[in-house]
């Protein structure tokens, strides 16, 4: 659309994993210098399980046009008018855009620091000084061509390099056709699983397995791999999903396949909702399959979260066989990763534990889901969609490359922690260190971190990432 200037402001979302719809653009009041344009975030289809239709990841491309020498600058407000209708509104106070001129390029989307959430939308201005596309995104995307890219470098890799044991395949195919990418790794009695974005919004999950298997397959040295990636792959067996939700990624979903099913949800039938299943859920069908056929050692579940500001661990707390051993080896494993991570990952903040009466309704989520099926340590990793709070950097946030980054460390924290994971020595927790105890986390970060909300009451009940109730009631 052409504004008084002559200056064309164009709004699109037609490429992979796009998302927005273009309401209107009119002359900002009392600013004659700006332009407002007003968008809305498309739903995900309608999820029967949590009686909501999903949203709150946008990306899309704004194209300038019509600048001259005259007319060098057109500043634009983007508002999303439907800000307080998403998922998770409460997490919109302390949110900054991303935004670049580079859709593909990972490492060049910076943040619009201006970004703010007031009566129930979410903006922010940008200076467009010269004619092009500038695109905006809730998190820099990891597209699906990207994904196919990476998949290709590791069985190139695999192919070229005879040291390392390991296979590319696939367990099958998504209610689209797409195929569900595997990696295998290592020969050693112990079986990791390790899945990423089984919410196809959250992509930094999809760079988190980038920088894991950049660093076990040496992508970026020619194969070479370090002395700790020899060792694991002689201690572990590695089975690694590098996106569960390849056709929600490509539909530019936050939460939900093609079909509306939260995959998160799927593992396991609860009450007459039957999962997971070839016509609903075929991702954590196959998945769970192949996972009784090589069984569980060791579970990892990466994920992305809207609200709180921090990259944390989220257990298998209170399932129905939760005992020290399972605490143990939680607290080892956070504190390790701790250690290891300059500072990105912490072990005070997170969900809160929940009571065992609260847990054994939510075994349909996977962490809980496959502990107690395998008996095994199983944990859900969270990064935060905002900065993070316990390693702050706010030009950029939480970013690709340091999603990457805790991808590859996870390493130091698996070893730390393998010796421990089938070990026969009773009470082995007594050997672990005092800073290795299991500490239960709150999400109540406000008085050590306190933050501007605009108005806007928090709720801290978090309930495994579940959308509060409160939410179910906002129309879309």
């Amino acid at each position: 659309m052409k504004n008084q200037s002559g200056v064309t402001v164009s709004i699109s979302d037609t490429f992979d994993g796009g998302n927005i719809k273009f309401i209107e653009m009119r002359p900002t009041t009392n600013d004659s210098s700006s332009v407002d344009v007003i968008v809305e975030i498309k739903p995900d289809i309608y999820t029967e399980l949590e009686k909501i239709a999903h949203m709150q990841y946008f990306s899309f491309r704004a194209t300038i046009s019509g600048l001259t020498d005259e007319m060098k600058e057109q500043k634009v407000n983007y508002i999303i008018a439907n800000a307080d209708k998403v998922s998770f509104p409460e997490a919109w106070p302390g949110t900054t855009v991303f935004y670049s001129k580079y859709l593909e390029d990972a490492d060049s989307w910076m943040r619009k620091r201006d970004t703010y959430y007031m009566n129930g939308k979410l903006g922010w201005q940008h200076a467009h000084n010269a004619n092009g596309s500038v695109y905006f995104s809730y998190f820099p995307p990891f597209s699906y061509a990207r994904h196919l890219t990476l998949i290709s470098n590791c069985a190139v890799n695999l192919e070229a390099n005879q040291n390392i044991v390991g296979t590319v395949g696939t367990l099958g195919k998504t209610l689209e056709g797409r195929e569900l990418d595997y990696i295998t790794l290592g020969d050693g009695k112990l079986v990791c699983w390790i899945i990423h974005r089984q919410h196809p919004g959250e992509s930094m999950a999809e760079f988190y397995a980038e920088g894991l298997l950049t660093r076990l397959l040496g992508l970026e040295k020619d194969g070479e791999v370090d002395d700790l990636v020899i060792k694991l792959l002689k201690n572990f067996t590695f089975y690694i999903v590098p996106c569960m939700c390849p056709d929600g990624v490509v539909k530019g979903h936050l939460r939900t396949n093609a079909c509306g099913a939260n995959l998160n949800r799927e593992w396991t039938s609860v009450e007459k909702y039957e999962a997971p299943t070839l016509e609903r859920s075929p991702e954590v069908y196959y998945i769970l399959a192949k996972m009784d056929e090589t069984g569980v050692d060791c579970f990892l579940d990466i994920h992305g979260d809207e609200e709180l500001p921090f990259n944390f661990l989220s257990g298998a707390s209170n399932i129905p066989n939760w005992n020290q051993r399972l605490e143990s080896l939680h607290g080892a494993f956070t504190a390790a990763y701790t250690r290891c991570s300059q500072g990105d990952m912490q072990k005070k903040y997170g969900y809160p534990v929940e009571p065992p009466e609260v847990v054994i309704k939510y075994m349909n989520v996977a962490t809980n889901q496959i502990g107690h099926r395998f008996d095994c340590f199983a944990v859900t990793l969270e990064m935060p969609f905002k900065d993070c709070f316990s390693n702050p950097d706010p030009e950029r946030g939480w970013s690709p490359a340091r999603s990457r980054l805790l991808g590859a460390n996870v390493l130091e924290a698996l070893d730390y922690m393998q010796p421990y994971l089938r070990t026969k020595e009773p009470d082995f927790w007594n050997n672990l260190s005092a800073e290795d105890t299991f500490i239960p986390t709150t999400d109540d970060y406000q008085d050590e971190f306190p933050t501007k909300q605009d108005g806007f009451k928090i709720l801290n009940k978090r309930l495994f990432s579940d959308v509060h109730e409160t939410n179910k009631t906002r129309g879309t």
